[in-house]
């Protein structure tokens, strides 16, 4: 596989999975609306809390088996935007019009 798949694809699917599953927890266990989403804060600060604790203090606290990196923070940025773009939405409920025809036996 390409080295791009390789080296960031969990840092872009961090943020949709992290997220997803807050927005399922404050959907059905917290706020108990389905219509609920997420404000943008939260997704910043998500996105800020892993970028300063994977890319700033875990490589200070433990040099030799973290490594920061630059294009990590990005890929953290691209993947809240797909959350906020398309996972951060209110469900649609799609409702026929028409009436349903009697079943003949």
């Amino acid at each position: 596989m390409p080295a791009i798949i390789t080296s960031y694809l969990a840092d872009v699917l961090a943020l949709p999975l992290i997220l997803s599953g807050a927005l399922w927890l404050m959907r059905h266990v917290y706020f108990r609306q389905s219509g609920f989403t997420l404000p943008v804060a939260w997704v910043i600060s998500t996105w800020a809390v892993l970028s300063i604790w994977f890319e700033l203090l875990l490589p200070y606290l433990q040099p030799h088996t973290a490594t920061a990196d630059g294009f990590d923070v990005l890929a953290y940025a691209l993947g809240g935007l797909i959350f906020w773009r398309w996972l951060n939405s209110a469900p649609v409920y799609h409702y026929s019009l028409q009436k349903e025809k009697p079943r003949l036996n």
